[in-house]
């Protein structure tokens, strides 16, 4: 069984782009199961065909401990077989997502769900910058992580950032990156950009995924691209990503760069306007900490 993880810049596309992956391997006749990691619970709605499943963190506390609970309540199924569960997480501002994480992961391991699975894909919310949504990494859940990123500038320091996470956990974990997944946002030279910055990562763009309005109209009526519009491009490029990374061998440690060397890779692209353009920024910069 191989444990997955799609990582990336909060509102990046991580679920849609998870669920579409998993659409295509589920096709390929792989048995999966989602494991939703973030307290919106919408790591499976486009399987299930509904706005969110009830969580396990949710009806824990219904229930007054998460013991009390039966894992066919919390486990579902969805499109093609694929089992879905959703963690879950606090009211908004109280208590720790983080949680949750720990809590289902710890309950279906407990409760068998993890058997005759070939792949189990966590889909985890925002950066890694918590402890309790680094668990995947951290305890060695996750064996491969997927980065989702784009061209822009906040993706890309996301996507380096997750790499150190990675880099941190690798040798006490061996949790080894898969890869990037460019999930296009139509930035200038995007797919160069992207491959320069795995490059530097030490890793591969694992796969380019075009911005095409199928994913939206297929979103609305809560189904994959491949289940809405099966003969659709896009449902094809992500039967790519998905054969790809069945048939993925390069899984490496990262080597995140430094914050410089992230922005000079900008500057080489003209993202930031030019080198002459960037120092009137960063003398900007300078001048505003001067005066405060």
């Amino acid at each position: 069984m191989r444990q997955i993880a799609f990582y990336g810049k909060g509102g990046i596309g991580k679920s849609t782009t998870s669920q579409n992956t998993i659409a295509a391997l589920a096709e390929l006749g792989q048995r999966v199961m989602i494991v939703g990691c973030d307290p919106k619970a919408d790591s499976t709605r486009l399987m299930l065909h509904c706005k969110a499943q009830t969580t396990i963190l949710h009806l824990a506390a219904e229930r007054g401990a998460v013991e009390d609970l039966e894992l066919e309540e919390v486990l579902l199924t969805g499109y093609r077989d694929v089992k879905c569960v959703e963690s879950g997480g606090p009211e908004p501002g109280v208590g720790c997502a983080g949680r949750g994480i720990i809590t289902a992961i710890n309950f279906l391991e407990e409760e068998g769900a993890y058997e005759d699975l070939d792949f189990v894909s966590y889909d985890v919310l925002g950066d890694v910058v918590c402890g309790g949504f680094a668990m995947p990494i951290r305890e060695g859940k996750a064996q491969e992580i997927y980065i989702v990123t784009s061209g822009e500038m906040m993706a890309m320091y996301a996507a380096n950032n997750i790499a150190r996470g990675i880099l941190k956990y690798a040798h006490s974990g061996g949790v080894r990156l898969g890869g990037l997944i460019c999930n296009s946002r139509k930035v200038d030279r995007e797919i160069e950009l992207i491959e320069a910055l795995a490059d530097r990562l030490g890793t591969q763009m694992i796969h380019f995924v075009p911005r095409d309005n199928q994913v939206q109209h297929a979103e609305l009526r809560r189904q994959t691209v491949i289940e809405y519009s099966p003969d659709h491009n896009q449902a094809n490029e992500y039967r790519a990503l998905g054969k790809k990374i069945l048939e993925n061998k390069n899984l490496v440690i990262p080597t995140p760069i430094s914050m410089d060397e992230l922005e000079d890779l900008l500057i080489e692209f003209g993202l930031l306007g030019g080198e002459e353009e960037y120092q009137k920024v960063l003398e900007a910069d300078k001048a505003a900490a001067a005066k405060a």
